[in-house]
């Protein structure tokens, strides 16, 4: 009997490779389908939240649809944080959940629906004729529009015969957005001769930049025009030569490399929001800058943009050097002139801060230097995002992945490392969290040393604190109580369930870190690094946002 729940499964697995969540009664014929019938692995988590939170970074490390799935009522609300994080983050992927019989709620049920909507997720919901072209349609929709579709399995029809899977037409994607019209083409030949006429141009590229694939056509730009380049938090690594790159704007930016930032005549901007974190709350440029923006919203999104094109950064970037080659100026001279490599320095600290624990620069820098090259970060949110945004660097914008940030939640970082683990089998994969937010998320440490096993690595930065809230709201003269975190010892947790857990109290502890990266991978165990650093230093991206709030 091919069920309705069969119909979804098969129609899914098409489209997809992995699937992460927690099984129960609202989609156990779901969960069953796909393991009997298909080539998809199943990946079991502790926490349904953590369901989705492993497929957002399974998507953002290899950029391919991903599924989470989750039974209903309590199974589903658990849900609601990090379906919130992959729509404020742009991220696609179908959560398939059990909901309440096509007959109406029971007792313990909720309106499912509205509370997606309330996220800014859509809901499809199957019946037993039309199950295949339904995800077909969820899958266009998270593909399209770069969002979480929730796929819903009424109660009462999740077994019901279907008869035969029919066959489903492929997803219809939209093509790349192309600079096209009189208005666009005239505003790629002001950038291009604002460019070609700069003395001090500047590159700034994001995430979906990256998304675009334009590195390549970013890279030709910023040769053909002499511009120095950075990125955003997310989209680091997306320019070919790092030589002239320096490194990420906002406040994980060095600030020698801040300040030329703010010399420039002429800024582009591509695939990048402009939120404030990236602006430096209004400061990144000075007022004198011209500051272009190439995206593929509507209309610009910061109001110190002069000149806005609407397209793909790929293809705008291949259009503005064409223009500029048409031109034929020579490139300016500055990136020449500029010590790129000085200028992305950070302070490293002194090893201990005046309250006798380890200064947590101090530590990050060390880790940095002990890292493998092959490697991705996830990131929890918190005080510390700023220590490894500052010091571990990464490759590509695919292997540094900060889930929880675009909501300004804590608490998703042990889920993430699955996701991360599985879509690049041979990296190690970094967790950085803080010790609010890895108790928060606490029940899938399990399932990130189960999955990561001898590829995965965790640095808690162990304050006793919420960092970020004593910084802020202790410095107004708050009660700091409610703020504070007796101190756990998180090397013991990772033992517990067959991880090794080191405390880091001095730097020569982190000799364990120096030898783990020498042994093989299917010999060692998941490393916990559980560093008890002092609440005191504060991280430059937090002194921006004292600033802001004082």
């Amino acid at each position: 009997m091919s069920t309705v729940s069969a119909h979804v499964a098969l129609t899914l697995a098409r489209h997809i490779d992995h699937v992460f969540g927690v099984m129960g009664n609202g989609n156990a014929y779901f969960l069953d389908a796909l393991e009997r019938s298909t080539e998809v692995q199943f990946t079991a988590v502790r926490h349904e939240a953590g369901g989705v939170v492993a497929a957002d970074a399974y998507h953002r490390a290899s950029g391919r649809l991903a599924a989470a799935t989750a039974t209903y009522g309590a199974g589903f609300t658990n849900t609601i944080t990090a379906l919130a994080e992959a729509v404020q983050a742009h991220v696609p992927l179908v959560l398939v959940v059990g909901d309440e019989p096509t007959s109406g709620p029971r007792p313990w049920d909720v309106d499912q629906i509205a509370l997606a909507s309330a996220v800014g997720a859509r809901t499809y919901t199957v019946g037993r004729a039309d199950a295949a072209a339904t995800t077909v349609i969820a899958i266009e929709h998270a593909l399209t529009y770069r969002v979480p579709t929730v796929l819903a399995i009424p109660y009462d029809v999740a077994a019901r015969d279907a008869g035969p899977v029919p066959g489903a037409p492929e997803p219809r994607l939209p093509d790349p957005v192309a600079p096209t019209g009189e208005f666009a083409r005239a505003a790629v030949r002001e950038i291009a001769e604002a460019l070609a006429g700069a003395r001090r141009p500047f590159l700034l590229a994001g995430r979906g930049a990256w998304i675009s694939g334009a590195g390549e056509a970013l890279g030709a730009l910023a040769d053909a025009t002499g511009a120095l380049t950075a990125s955003t938090a997310l989209g680091r690594g997306v320019f070919p030569n790092s030589d002239f790159d320096l490194g990420v704007t906002g406040g994980f930016g060095a600030e020698s490399a801040m300040e030329h930032v703010r010399e420039a005549d002429v800024a582009v901007v591509f695939g990048a929001s402009l939120n404030h974190f990236t602006m430096r709350f209004g400061d990144l440029f000075s007022p004198g800058t011209r500051i272009f923006q190439v995206d593929i919203a509507p209309t610009a999104t910061h109001p110190h943009v002069g000149g806005y094109v609407r397209g793909d950064a790929r293809l705008v970037a291949q259009a503005i050097t064409h223009e500029v080659r048409k031109i034929a100026a020579e490139p300016a001279d500055w990136r020449e002139a500029v010590d790129v490599a000085a200028a992305r320095g950070h302070d490293v600290g002194d090893g201990l801060a005046p309250d006798g624990r380890l200064d947590p620069r101090s530590v990050a820098a060390r880790i940095g230097e002990l890292l493998p090259m092959d490697r991705v970060v996830v990131s929890d949110g918190g005080h510390f995002i700023g220590w490894a945004n500052m010091f571990w660097p990464v490759a590509s914008p695919d292997r540094m992945m900060m889930v929880g940030t675009a909501f300004q939640s804590i608490g998703l970082g042990w889920p993430s490392v699955p996701g991360a683990a599985l879509a690049k089998p041979s990296a190690t994969v970094v967790l950085t969290t803080g010790d609010g937010g890895g108790l928060m998320a606490l029940a899938d440490l399990e399932t990130a040393v189960r999955v990561a096993r001898g590829r995965g690595l965790a640095v808690v930065w162990n304050d006793a604190a919420y960092g970020a809230e004593v910084h802020l709201y202790g410095l107004k003269g708050l009660a700091e109580a409610p703020m504070r975190i007796p101190e756990v010892d998180f090397a013991a947790l990772a033992a517990g369930v067959g991880a090794e857990g080191v405390v880091v109290r001095g730097l020569e502890d982190l000799e364990r870190l120096a030898t783990w990266v020498t042994e093989p991978e299917a010999s060692r165990a998941f490393l916990v690094l559980d560093c008890r650093i002092s609440g005191e230093i504060v991280a430059p991206y937090q002194r921006e946002i004292i600033r802001v709030n004082s």
